[in-house]
């Protein structure tokens, strides 16, 4: 995990010029154009169009297996498209000389399982991106980190081990950690596996009020649909065929498309038929 991880910190900022640019942080835009990807003759994502606006909260949502993560990842190439492509700020970032062009923007992502270090503190998790990119010196490292952890409510726990914190501590820890790279897109993989409804909300409460203080561009993926529709701006349904729908969460809860609206009776306690 630990060899993994390092990795995914060089590539959320792989060139000194995304560093050199740290105190500035802006929403961007995001483009997806007819992406499609088969493994092994099993077609996951099939002719995906998404526009996503600078500085939005949007999710994606669907039952498992259809694909939401292995969008995820194309967003932060781990994974290339059979065809089609993803712009973020206009750029192609699968253009031939992508790798070659430099970027005016940095992503961060938080992952399912928060990836942390379990034998660095909270606080040496926090700083470890500031701290191997050698961003500023010690001093500001150590506000940067207590300004990240305020802003997910972890004010003052610089100092616990990630062994005793609670699973949704670890995750207010791994966003707290994307923070610390100042994002200007930030991506997460299906934030509330694992944690309990009333955790859930509590980091549903932490995303809205980062909105609030933070200027970057969110996408969520989760099965969660209780979760997408209470944070985000919009939304959009994905299944083995394609983007379903896209809409605001008022817009996803009126729907008339019977496979939005069975997605969201059999994911939700209301009565059937309704909306």
């Amino acid at each position: 995990m630990s060899v993994f991880l390092r990795k995914m910190l060089h590539r959320f900022a792989p060139v000194s010029e995304q560093v050199s640019n740290y105190e500035d942080s802006r929403g961007v835009s995001l483009r997806i154009e007819n992406l499609n990807k088969s493994f092994d003759g099993n077609h996951v994502l099939r002719g995906i169009n998404l526009d996503i606006q600078a500085g939005e909260t949007f999710s994606i949502i669907g039952p498992s297996g259809t694909g939401k993560s292995v969008l995820l990842k194309h967003i932060v190439k781990l994974i290339s498209p059979d065809s089609g492509t993803i712009f973020i700020d206009g750029q192609d970032i699968f253009a031939p000389d992508a790798d070659k062009t430099p970027k005016n923007y940095r992503y961060s992502m938080v992952f399912q399982t928060s990836a942390l270090f379990n034998s660095l503190s909270v606080g040496e998790n926090v700083g470890l991106w500031l701290r191997e990119k050698r961003v500023c010196p010690e001093k500001r490292i150590r506000r940067i980190i207590r300004e990240k952890l305020r802003l997910v409510g972890l004010e003052g726990k610089e100092e616990l081990m990630i062994s005793e914190l609670s699973g949704g501590m670890k995750k207010r820890v791994a966003i707290a950690r994307s923070l610390a790279m100042n994002p200007d897109l930030i991506l997460y993989d299906e934030p509330t596996a694992e944690l309990d409804p009333v955790t859930s909300d509590e980091l549903a409460r932490v995303i809205i009020n980062l909105k609030k203080e933070v200027k970057l561009t969110t996408i969520i993926v989760s099965h969660d649909l209780n979760f997408a529709l209470y944070l985000s701006d919009r939304v959009a349904m994905i299944n083995p065929e394609g983007i379903v729908e896209v809409g605001t969460p008022e817009q996803i809860k009126a729907s008339d498309n019977p496979v939005v609206k069975k997605f969201i009776y059999t994911t939700t306690k209301g009565i059937k038929g309704e909306g």
